[in-house]
């Protein structure tokens, strides 16, 4: 019943920018916090960033933090997220997620979207 939906991934070369969006449908959204994760090939998932469910608290990890901005729009069920100056360590799948409560990591979030790729090379 719960869906997220991803967008807006893509190759950019360093220094480039990116901006993701997921749709959510099927739930109470503006209750929910929500995330954006990333995994690699080979490396845990990580979370990225999160924006909790009154959308004025934010936390993000330290790898990206004063380069990306996580956003919602309660209205239209959106998530965002704003990527700048992407490096190739930013190259992954990014994944919306979506919990009630929410939390670090990955297992504390239940619904989760398909994933979109973001890549990041010369």
């Amino acid at each position: 019943q719960v869906q997220l939906v991803e967008s807006g991934g893509g190759s950019v070369q360093p220094g480039g920018s990116l901006r993701l969006s997921c749709a959510a449908s099927g739930y109470a959204y503006q209750y929910y916090s929500m995330a954006w994760f990333r995994q690699a090939p080979g490396k845990e998932r990580e979370r990225v960033a999160t924006i909790y469910n009154g959308g004025s608290s934010t936390v993000y990890a330290d790898s990206v933090k004063g380069r990306f901005t996580i956003a919602r729009d309660n209205g239209k069920n959106t998530l965002y997220v704003q990527m700048n100056s992407l490096t190739p360590e930013d190259t992954a799948m990014y994944y919306c997620a979506a919990d009630p409560n929410g939390g670090p990591r990955a297992r504390d979030f239940t619904y989760w979207g398909q994933g979109t790729q973001v890549t990041v090379s010369s």
